[in-house]
C-alpha cells in the first residue's frame, strides 16, 4: 500500500467517525471535497474485491493429474462454471476474467 493510500484511508475513516460533513471536514484541514470524494470512492472500490468465499471439497477417490493438467488448479464458480489456471499462465488474462465476473454478476 503506497502512502497516499494509507494517508486517504485515514482521513475517510476520520471524517466518518468525525459526524462532520465532508464539505466541513476538508475545509477544516484545507483539502478539495472533489478529491476527497474520488479517493473515498477508489478505496471504496478497492476493498470490495478483496476477498471471496472459497470452499475446498475433498474428493471421493484420490486425483491424478494427467499430463495435459499437471500441476493446473481449477477453480469451480457457481453455476456449474469453472476456471483452470495451467502453470505459466498470463495473469492479465486471470485479471480480465476476474473483472468479466465482477461486471456480470447478479
Amino acid at each position: 500500500m503506497t502512502e497516499a493510500w494509507t494517508k486517504w484511508g485515514g482521513l475517510v475513516s476520520e471524517q466518518s467517525q468525525s459526524g462532520q460533513s465532508v464539505a466541513a471536514f476538508c475545509r477544516e484541514r484545507g483539502l478539495r471535497a472533489w478529491h476527497f470524494y474520488e479517493w473515498k470512492k477508489r478505496l471504496r472500490e478497492s476493498e470490495g474485491a478483496k476477498f471471496v468465499e472459497v470452499q475446498i471439497a475433498v474428493p471421493a477417490e484420490p486425483v491424478r493429474p494427467t499430463g495435459a493438467r499437471s500441476g493446473a488448479i481449477e477453480i469451480r464458480l457457481r453455476e456449474g462454471r469453472s476456471l483452470v489456471v495451467e502453470p505459466g499462465f498470463d495473469a492479465n488474462h486471470l485479471r480480465a476474467f476476474r473483472a468479466h465476473l465482477l461486471l456480470n454478476s447478479p
